[in-house]
């Protein structure tokens, strides 16, 4: 079904009700909610890249409370087993059968907390759930339910004891940004509230699980026109043969891209999307998913130079691209 003005228009506003109430926690930073609430509308995952105490447990939180939701969180060690993710099997001796006990993964907003901290096995049991949205355990599917967003954090800084994700599951994450540090403004506004530990504890819901999972079904509506899915392919398919890299975006990575621009153009308003939401989100949905070669990253040649040039090279298409 194709979205109407009408619907847009009240998206756009709907949207913009739920970045203002989840910037009450997340002070000073509306870039970064914006990029999350895209991912959580377009049924993606995010991947932080931040420095300790940036307020991404806050903003975690504040999500799930704004859409009525439930939040977890799983703090990844070294020592974290599968199970201790999705959950476990275990015998009822009083009612004589078996019975699974859901583990942390069954939120709407799960934190995955310093993901790479934990051992290559117990990260990749979260990658049917990430792509699925269920687990299986003991040949038993188990729905996590609509939403179903992880937002997993890796501290850049401390590499020490930590395993580097497989390019299999940074491939699953819609997008990655970073939080940062806050301004001057926005610090002393937080500094003002010292007193409340948990300032994501006041914040009061805007809309429920089961409209949010309503609109990323209506927004699956905005119109694509032929000339920017060519551009978006145009762009994925520079990237692999660009010299510098070993992977460029996949298929995924370009699926991806176009989830994420129906929800960015109706964020604007607008029913349909536009080259400008492709460049837009080019760094954040697919700097991630490339792998450079390594003496181009060793000459200091990054994914995200990459990416800049790609853009530059690829003339956008500048036809009208809204609906007819």
């Amino acid at each position: 079904m194709t979205l109407t003005q009408e619907q847009a228009t009240w998206f756009a506003e709907t949207f913009q009700r739920l970045s203002d109430n989840v910037g009450q926690v997340v002070l000073g930073k509306p870039g970064v909610i914006r990029l999350v609430l895209t991912a959580m509308l377009a049924e993606g995952h995010v991947l932080l890249e931040d420095a300790p105490g940036t307020g991404k447990t806050q903003l975690a939180k504040a999500l799930a409370a704004t859409v009525q939701g439930t939040n977890s969180r799983i703090q990844f060690t070294p020592d974290l087993l599968p199970s201790d993710v999705t959950g476990v099997t275990i015998y009822d001796q009083q009612a004589h059968k078996f019975t699974f006990h859901r583990g942390p993964i069954f939120a709407s907003v799960v934190l995955a907390d310093e993901i790479n901290r934990a051992s290559p096995k117990t990260q990749s049991a979260l990658l049917e759930v990430m792509e699925e949205g269920r687990v299986t355990v003991d040949g038993q599917p188990h729905e996590t339910g609509r939403p179903f967003m992880v937002i997993a954090t890796q501290n850049p800084i401390e590499q020490a004891g930590t395993y580097k994700l497989p390019e299999a599951q940074l491939d699953r994450f819609l997008i990655k940004t970073s939080i940062g540090y806050p301004d001057l403004a926005a610090a002393e506004q937080i500094l003002g509230g010292a007193a409340t530990r948990d300032r994501s504890s006041s914040v009061q819901a805007v809309i429920t699980t089961s409209a949010i999972a309503d609109i990323a079904d209506l927004l699956a509506g905005v119109h694509v026109d032929p000339a920017v899915l060519r551009f978006t392919a145009q762009l994925a398919e520079e990237t692999r043969a660009d010299p510098n890299t070993r992977l460029g975006v996949s298929v995924r990575g370009m699926l991806a891209m176009i989830r994420a621009a129906k929800v960015w153009a109706a964020e604007d308003g607008r029913t349909y999307v536009i080259p400008d939401d492709i460049k837009a989100l080019a760094q954040p949905v697919w700097e991630h998913r490339l792998v450079m070669d390594p003496e181009a990253e060793f000459a200091g040649v990054t994914a995200e130079s990459v990416i800049g040039r790609v853009l530059a090279d690829i003339a956008a298409p500048q036809s009208r691209t809204n609906a007819a």
